[in-house]
């Protein structure tokens, strides 16, 4: 299902294994975490990433385990910010 919506929209969506909060994650290795409102619309951004140089998939990859299973600890080390709407515009997809 996330692979479709990547495929189709340029971005996949994960529940947050504590709160059960929707993330959207886009391509990107920084900067590139959202959390979702009840509209869907990104409500709250979140920068975190990987220790070293990935690429970007696997930073993804991360992102969405870390947020599925280990969530309050993201969210402890995430810095947040206000996302707008040019952050976000589809680009060049992986894969």
């Amino acid at each position: 299902m996330q692979r479709t919506q990547f495929a189709k929209k340029g971005y996949f969506e994960v529940v947050g294994g504590d709160t059960g909060k929707l993330y959207r994650i886009y391509p990107g290795t920084m900067s590139n975490v959202c959390e979702i409102d009840e509209n869907g619309r990104p409500r709250l951004g979140l920068c975190f990433r990987t220790m070293g140089e990935l690429p970007v998939g696997d930073v993804m990859l991360a992102q969405k385990i870390a947020l599925e299973n280990c969530e309050s600890s993201v969210l402890a080390v995430a810095r947040s910010f206000v996302p707008n709407v040019f952050m976000f515009r589809r680009g060049r997809l992986l894969g």
